[in-house]
């Protein structure tokens, strides 16, 4: 398991997550104004469907969601964003992509190469890091609530790939096409998870320790923090015992 979703785990079970509501909803809303511009209707446009159903996973209220999706059609005025993705490196040489979403790509440039250089890492050139890691679905289940042979007769059945064994969590993964599914399937059956997302796996991992993993944990969160940041992905790992520590 990627050292992110490790991380991300951790800081659900934090409430870390929670207490970042306010910027949970603006990604959100973003997200879904950019994808409805596709078309406004989620049965025809699966980036949108994709959105929504996020959106309701953190209990935004409906009214949010029809307004999000009215500005990305044009019905309601509402800023114009363009995306932006950024790939460098951090500390260790760990590989990060950062996905912005903005309406005003001078200031992303500069705050987003800043947060680098300020914590240890270094913009690269596009496409330097992205060909280490592939778009999947990932859905984090604590052990004590699954069964691992109930759980893995559930995602197999629902299009699933895998289901590994990571400590105290079952891990799935699934291609984005079947996430929607397979993330179904779950709740249906009344499993409780712990981090469910469509993110970029990793190939290959970079182990770090002490303080450069201190290091990256700061990077990864200064660039969290940013409002125009909608998705950081990283191949860093490290000892689960000092994450939890650093990221507390």
């Amino acid at each position: 398991m990627s050292g992110h979703s490790k991380w991300a785990t951790i800081k659900h079970k934090k409430g870390a997550l929670d207490a970042k509501r306010g910027k949970i909803f603006t990604r959100l809303i973003k997200e879904i104004t950019i994808a409805a511009r596709q078309g406004g209707d989620p049965d025809g446009n699966p980036r949108l469907r994709t959105a929504i159903a996020a959106a309701k996973a953190e209990n935004m209220p409906a009214d949010n969601i029809k307004r999000a999706v009215q500005r990305g059609t044009g019905e309601l005025p509402g800023a114009i964003y363009e995306e932006i993705s950024f790939e460098g490196y951090g500390p260790g040489g760990v590989a990060i992509i950062v996905d912005c979403t903005t309406d005003n790509r001078n200031r992303a440039v500069s705050e987003i190469r800043h947060a680098f250089s300020k914590n240890g890492g270094n913009l690269g050139e596009p496409n330097s890091v992205r060909f280490m890691f592939t778009k999947k679905g990932v859905i984090a289940v604590a052990k004590g609530v699954a069964d691992e042979d109930k759980l893995m007769g559930i995602v197999l059945e629902a299009g699933g790939e895998d289901l590994n064994d990571e400590g105290d969590t079952w891990e799935i993964i699934t291609d984005p096409g079947a996430y929607e599914a397979v993330a179904q399937a779950v709740r249906d059956a009344g499993i409780e998870t712990v981090m469910s997302e469509i993110t970029m796996v990793a190939s290959t991992y970079t182990k770090l320790e002490g303080a450069p993993a201190a290091q990256c944990i700061r990077l990864l969160e200064a660039l969290e923090d940013h409002d125009d940041v909608q998705n950081v992905y990283s191949n860093f790992d490290m000892d689960a015992k000092q994450l939890e520590e650093v990221a507390g």
